[in-house]
Order: C-alpha cells, then structure tokens, then sequence
C-alpha cells in the first residue's frame, strides 16, 4: 500500500492517544471499577483487574485513585454501576469501527454514539456486523532496527503467539490477552522494550483511506472518543501518509 508504514500509523494514534490523556484516568477508573465487580479486588487473581491497573500505572495514575476505583468495584465505597456495551458500524469506505463503551445509561449512549456515526458520514450496524473482522490480543510494536531473530527467540520463548516484521522494518509482537503483561515483563528482562504495547481488537485486514477520506474518518473516530462513555474504539481503517 502506498505510503502505508505500520510504524508511523501507531506513533500517530499513539500521539492522538497522550493529546487526550485528560480523560484517561477516569477512562481507566471506570475499567478498574468493572474490573474488581467482576472478579475480585486481588489482582493476583483477576488477570482483567491487573491488565488494567499496569496500564493505570504506566499512565502515570495516582495510587489512591486505583485503591478508591477498586473500592467502588468490590463494594467497600460506594459508586456508580456501569454496564459494558460494545456498538459496532462503518466508517468512510467501508472501514470496520467497533466502539466499546461503559455506562450508567445505555439509552444515552446508544444515542451519543449513534449521533456521531450519523453526523461525521459512518453508519451505526448491528451486533456481530464487525465483529468478525477483529482479533482480541495483545500488540506490542518495536522500532526498526531490532534485531528480528533475536526478538523472535526471547518472545517466543515468553510465551508469545506470533512475531512479525513489517515492511517498514519494525517488529510486531502478539499475544494473548491475558499473557500480555506477562510477555511484556519477560521481554524487557530480555532487554528489549516495546515503543508501544496495549491489548487490543486488532483488525485483521485494514482499510487505507487517504486525502479527504483519511481526514473525514479521523473526524468520525475524535467524535466518537470524545463521547464520556466511549473507553476504546478500535478500526480497520489506516491513514495513509501524505
């Protein structure tokens, strides 16, 4: 694909990601909160719960705020209760947008994020319309010029499910999702430290959109992330480079 880099596409999104970081803490907050209903307070034993409070502490979040969000899931504070609701749809040419929300109203954000479909050119779809089209894994990208055999040894040895290196030279890990913390401690003890890592929906064919499109479907995806109830959305689409 013409002007398609995988490294530039995640510096990008990761770039929009910190630009937002306001609204991370009550987005992680909230995850926190879920988390420790679900499965517990300890997160020894509640991988969901651990996945949520290292990406709390990578971020920088206070430790009084993961105590007081895990107190509001397991009962010992009050708070609010959320349920989760995944919406999936199209954006511009087609791509694939699913949007996983946690809320306290859902005929409030059906509405928010149908709103935003409908405004910025997309099209909200039914349950399963997307679905297909994405992985649930973990993802960690390395920077061009990683030693490929070397990495590929020390992550599949971690526990990895699959290593990759893409046109652009830099280094894709995957793993379960459930693993990820666990690969990503082992790799930098192997002394290899990724640029970017979280635990995703990877889409598993993506839609390049360039000029207009490009910026009409980066319109649609800020409006949808913009929504309070929005915690991650996750697309196919790829914004080629100029």
């Amino acid at each position: 694909m013409a002007g398609h880099s995988k490294w530039a596409n995640i510096q990008h999104r990761k770039g929009r990601q910190d630009e937002k970081r306001g609204r991370v803490f009550s987005r992680l907050a909230k995850e926190i909160t879920v988390a420790a209903r679900m499965g517990g307070g300890d997160a020894s034993f509640n991988p969901r719960l651990r996945l949520a409070v290292d990406k709390a502490k990578g971020v920088n979040m206070p430790a009084d705020n993961i105590d007081r969000a895990v107190k509001k899931g397991t009962g010992e504070l009050e708070g609010v209760t959320y349920e989760e609701i995944r919406y999936e749809g199209y954006g511009i040419g087609g791509a694939a947008v699913m949007v996983d929300c946690l809320t306290d109203n859902k005929t409030r954000t059906v509405a928010d994020v149908r709103h935003a479909f409908n405004k910025y050119g997309g099209n909200m779809g039914t349950d399963g319309c997307v679905a297909f089209q994405f992985k649930h894994c973990g993802q960690m990208l390395f920077a061009p010029g990683t030693s490929e055999d070397a990495l590929m040894e020390a992550a599949l040895e971690a526990g990895a499910d699959d290593v990759a290196t893409n046109d652009d030279g830099s280094i894709e890990v995957l793993t379960d999702p459930y693993a990820f913390t666990a690969v990503k401690e082992a790799l930098e003890k192997a002394g290899f430290t990724a640029e970017f890592g979280e635990v995703t929906m990877k889409p598993l064919n993506e839609t390049e959109l360039e000029g207009d499109d490009a910026a009409r479907m980066q319109k649609l995806l800020d409006a949808i992330e913009s929504l309070d109830d929005v915690q991650a959305v996750y697309t196919s689409a790829v914004m080629a480079e100029e």
